[in-house]
């Protein structure tokens, strides 16, 4: 977004602003945490001068925009639903703050514990850590930089079809000190890393889960503005997944780590295709932090 460098607005009047917002978002049902998630990205004022409203006795407070052009995106928040991290166009996830688009998947929470997974198979075996990881389907490069961030001795890999997500996980990667590390390709799942056949430590995937006939069911700021293609898996929600099952055993190295995220629900039936492949061992499936069964790992055997 391009907004002037620094503009300025009473105290008062940012207050007014202010009481009149965290109103519109309690009558829409949005958290108010959005509002002073949106004023400390663009004014700079901490949550304990948000919480004791201070900021209204100041003459003036320092903006990155006019509170015109915030208003704007408020509107945008209140009637279309946008998602505040598209508005803001950044999230916040483990300790890195991400650039984030309309062409990504806004990374979640619960994601982060993939990376908590990874972390636990290579302290188990510690020659997994210093092989060769990929993220399949980056997306904002979220895991990628994740992967990046824990593996200090792997050669990460990042994947995905869509040139706009690539050009976001590039640029956080560099913003994050990570771009020496991590490897970038445009393609479908495996298919731009035939040289890395048999050579895999480490496979790391949040792809398309959804059942394409619950899409239609999603909160309005996820079916209307999220990239379907990073949501739909088909009549199931398993044709990525079950794709992913097959097409591994070819790249991983032998008690290479197959890892990825599902919707709750689909444990069973992810665990059951991973043991009737064949091709692996030790499955198991992981509760995220809400006691969800929202993870699957498998060893190549």
């Amino acid at each position: 977004m391009d907004f002037p460098s620094k503009c300025f607005v009473s105290g008062l009047e940012l207050w007014r602003w202010y009481c009149q917002t965290k109103a519109d978002a309690l009558r829409e049902d949005i958290s108010v945490a959005e509002v002073d998630l949106l004023l400390q990205e663009f004014t700079g004022l901490d949550r304990l001068t948000l919480r004791l409203e201070s900021f209204k006795d100041w003459p003036n407070v320092s903006m990155s925009l006019s509170l015109v052009e915030l208003d704007g995106l408020w509107r945008r928040r209140l009637e279309d639903r946008v998602p505040l991290q598209y508005l803001t166009g950044v999230t916040y996830w483990r300790n890195f703050s991400l650039e984030v688009g309309s062409g990504v998947l806004i990374p979640r929470p619960e994601t982060e514990c993939l990376i908590d997974l990874v972390v636990d198979a290579t302290n188990a075996v510690s020659e997994l850590g210093q092989g060769i990881w990929v993220d399949l389907g980056t997306g904002s490069g979220a895991i990628a930089c994740g992967l990046a961030g824990v593996l200090t001795d792997a050669s990460i890999y990042a994947v995905d079809c869509s040139l706009e997500a690539l050009a976001i996980a590039r640029q956080n990667a560099i913003r994050l000190g990570f771009a020496h590390r991590i490897s970038f390709y445009e393609g479908s799942w495996w298919e731009p890393l035939e040289h890395l056949r048999g050579r895999v430590s480490g496979m790391v995937a949040n792809p398309p889960y959804i059942p394409s006939g619950m899409i239609s069911t999603l909160q309005v700021e996820v079916r209307k503005h999220e990239p379907r293609s990073a949501l739909d898996g088909g009549v199931d929600g398993l044709d990525c997944i079950r794709f992913l099952i097959e097409r591994a055993p070819l790249y991983l190295v032998s008690g290479g780590v197959w890892l990825v995220e599902m919707m709750d629900g689909q444990g069973e039936m992810v665990a059951e295709m991973l043991e009737d492949n064949g091709a692996y061992c030790r499955v198991e499936v992981f509760r995220d932090f809400e006691g969800v069964n929202r993870f699957a790992m498998a060893y190549l055997k």
